[in-house]
């Protein structure tokens, strides 16, 4: 199933409309579940019901989330759209994943630098920088030596969520720290050119259209992995970007040592980015566009984490 020449050529439809490695094989992976959930039959050979009873099994058996369920759609969509241009309409018994209502979790200032202050000089950036700038994690793991501006005191963040481009602020604090970082990152890419490397990993096409670009120091990642690999596209061996799993072993560890019960994710420094600015007085709007969110209701979801206290209410005990 895994060489099946049908899913190779949704693999490639996905590579030459630029969509992420993660995205790829996530999506591949919903078109093969769906596959076999059906026997084993041709997508071209089912439509609407067998769409509407993959989902429903999904919520109803699986007890899925509705990210998930709605995941599990963009991929099927996908596939019947640009392998067999139809459009689905999804039947109207089909049983949605209820999406719960959830405030965040946010972290005051003393518990994120409590976690962070638990972390060695690495994850300890990182982690500031998702704190201090309200990063994604992709998006931190994405960063280049290129992005980071310590003049315009910006970090530019290429291709964020939903494919959109974006800047936000640079705290003063870590300048001494970043440019520590990418010393590193120098004297690292001096050993690999050193060896006959040197090349860092670009997104599919552009290290054939800007050959130039796969050994400058600038294209470098701001924290790249400890070993080099093959690109998964393009076939080169290249240095790509720190894992995702060194970061949530090192938050872990980080949050057990500094004794917040709170349930910790990397995500929650975002959060509490946002929070923290909204507290300090700035315009939601401001923080809509360093948060990079296309709908302004999404920002205000922080409001309700913060509205009952910088209003003024007391609680009745208080009193």
């Amino acid at each position: 199933m895994a060489q099946s020449p049908f899913l190779e050529k949704i693999r490639n439809i996905l590579r030459t409309k630029h969509y992420s490695i993660q995205t790829e094989k996530t999506y591949l992976l919903w078109i093969k579940r769906f596959i076999l959930f059906n026997q084993k039959r041709h997508p071209k050979d089912m439509g609407e019901q067998e769409v509407t009873n993959f989902l429903s099994h999904l919520a109803v058996n699986r007890h899925v989330t509705a990210s998930t369920q709605n995941l599990a759609l963009c991929a099927i969509i996908f596939m019947y759209k640009h392998v067999f241009e139809r459009e689905l309409t999804l039947l109207p018994d089909t049983i949605r994943a209820r999406a719960p209502k959830r405030v965040p979790t946010v972290l005051s200032h003393e518990e994120a630098l409590s976690i962070i202050n638990q972390m060695s000089s690495k994850y300890r950036l990182m982690f500031s920088l998702l704190y201090g700038c309200g990063l994604r994690k992709t998006e931190l793991l994405k960063l280049r030596v290129k992005d980071i501006d310590f003049t315009a005191k910006n970090v530019f963040v290429f291709r964020g969520k939903g494919g959109k481009d974006r800047v936000t602020m640079l705290p003063n604090n870590l300048t001494q720290q970043l440019n520590e970082q990418i010393e590193h990152v120098r004297e690292l890419h001096q050993k690999d050119l050193a060896e006959g490397g040197g090349e860092t990993s670009l997104p599919p096409g552009l290290a054939r259209k800007y050959p130039y670009a796969i050994k400058e120091l600038k294209w470098q990642y701001l924290f790249p992995s400890t070993t080099r690999c093959q690109h998964p596209v393009d076939g080169y061996y290249c240095r790509h970007h720190l894992h995702w799993t060194a970061l949530s072993k090192a938050l872990r560890k980080a949050v057990k040592s500094s004794g917040v019960t709170k349930h910790v994710t990397a995500h929650t420094f975002r959060h509490s980015f946002a929070t923290q600015l909204l507290m300090s007085g700035a315009d939601i709007r401001t923080v809509q566009e360093l948060l990079g969110h296309t709908d302004l209701r999404t920002t205000q979801i922080y409001t309700h984490v913060i509205g009952q206290h910088s209003s003024g209410t007391v609680s009745p005990l208080d009193r």
